[in-house]
């Protein structure tokens, strides 16, 4: 039987308050008190620091820096960035923590053909076009419950990379599908293709909710 996932949109969202929200629906998840949950959500400008890394990674920056659970190190979020966070109860046994990041890299992968990319698999975790990358994945897990995942660049800007490394890489090897495709791309046009091919992929009933209050986030 497929298993259900709700699909919440944040819309743009400061990054502590998503993060926080993570946390409480992993609690919930683990209590039984909330089903499969995927957030999406776009946010202002910001940077994190994985398990790998540390705040001396950015350069000197006036935007906020946060050092969080995922994996890998240093990347950069912000405006026209479509980021997903699934809160997922993974079967024991079954989809250990790599195979989650294959399908999401799956996912990422149909998403992008939908649009006349052709992206693939690299050696580090994410979306790849050739030799640059499109999309990071980190994420985290606490009991077989994940958090955290993935940043696929639609159309934001590419230059605060440059004071980073993401994932270890040059900052100049980011790129984004507008700048690949030389037009814009918005990201209420990719949603719906993203949306579909996860629960085709994670084989999961998607739930489309509505988009919560403020002070609902914050309960």
């Amino acid at each position: 039987m497929t298993e259900q996932c709700a699909v919440l949109d944040l819309g743009t969202q400061d990054y502590r308050e998503t993060w926080e929200l993570q946390k409480r629906l992993v609690a919930q998840r683990l209590e039984g008190r909330a089903p499969d949950t995927l957030l999406l959500v776009e946010h202002p400008a910001v940077y994190t620091v994985g398990r790998r890394g540390g705040e001396a990674d950015v350069e000197d920056s006036d935007l906020p820096v946060y050092q969080v659970e995922r994996g890998g190190e240093a990347t950069y979020h912000g405006p026209g960035q479509l980021v997903g966070y699934p809160i997922m109860a993974l079967p024991k046994g079954k989809l250990g923590i790599k195979g989650f990041i294959l399908s999401l890299e799956e996912v990422l992968i149909r998403t992008v053909a939908d649009v006349g990319i052709a992206g693939e698999r690299g050696i580090h975790a994410g979306l790849w076009v050739g030799r640059k990358k499109l999309a990071s994945i980190g994420v985290a897990i606490k009991h077989h419950v994940t958090y955290h995942g993935f940043a696929l660049n639609v159309n934001n800007d590419l230059e605060p990379f440059l004071h980073i490394s993401p994932c270890g890489l040059d900052g100049s090897t980011l790129s984004s599908m507008t700048d690949l495709l030389g037009r814009h791309v918005d990201v209420e046009a990719v949603k719906p293709s993203l949306i579909r091919h996860f629960g085709e992929v994670l084989d999961r009933d998607l739930i489309h909710s509505p988009r919560p209050r403020t002070n609902l986030l914050r309960s």
